[in-house]
């Protein structure tokens, strides 16, 4: 699909670019329109390009040796995907595919790096990007090793309240847990007023007593 000045400009890492350079990048990339369900790449594919999540949520994954699904992270719009695989020209380390109906934008990396990458702007978002990054995965050894499954539920829903719409499998999954474990929690959280039930979800009533939890 033809890319357009629109989606160029929905990216903030291009926001400072002049006019020759984004009809440059726009030269080297392409637009992919997929469906819930469907493939970004696999695991050990090796990138050829510099992808960048426009709309839709995309997860993750690794798959374990008893082939149960792990998810390691959800990305909304708008976002590079994997980058660090790109830059190191290595495989991908796990798999991505759509949670929602979506679009990819998907930069011919060769070009990108001998034309835009030389912009200090450019440079300086993608380098903030992988930061970013580093902290989630810090944030990801302390929720899953550190604490225990109470402080995790806790600190999780604290800190990502939407959480609280999806369904529980779904968050279980995310949280590396049974639904079993995980409405158990729920129901403790409840009952000690942490959290109430509200429609077909939970909403965070204590968030104080949360934090206590895992701090």
């Amino acid at each position: 699909m033809i890319v357009t000045v629109d989606d160029i400009k929905k990216i903030n890492f291009f926001k400072d670019l002049n006019i020759a350079e984004i009809k440059h990048l726009i030269a080297i990339s392409k637009k992919r329109i997929l469906s819930k369900g469907k493939i970004l790449f696999y695991e050990k594919e090796i990138p050829t390009n510099l992808t960048i999540l426009l709309d839709g949520i995309v997860k993750v994954y690794k798959i374990d040796p008893k082939n149960n699904e792990i998810v390691i992270h959800r990305f909304q719009k708008v976002t590079l995907i994997a980058e660090m695989a790109t830059f190191e020209n290595i495989a991908y380390p796990a798999s991505a595919s759509f949670e929602t109906d979506g679009s990819v934008l998907e930069i011919d990396f060769i070009k990108f790096k001998e034309n835009i990458l030389c912009n200090k702007e450019v440079a300086l978002a993608i380098f903030k990007s992988l930061t970013q990054k580093i902290k989630y995965l810090d944030n990801v050894i302390a929720l899953n090793i550190v604490l225990n499954s109470t402080s995790r539920v806790a600190k999780y829903i604290c800190e990502n309240q939407d959480s609280l719409k999806i369904k529980n499998n779904e968050l279980a999954k995310h949280l590396h847990m049974t639904p079993e474990t995980l409405s158990r929690i729920f129901k403790k959280f409840s009952k000690l007023g942490f959290i109430q039930k509200k429609n077909y979800s939970y909403v965070i009533v204590d968030r104080k007593a949360l934090t206590i939890l895992y701090e």
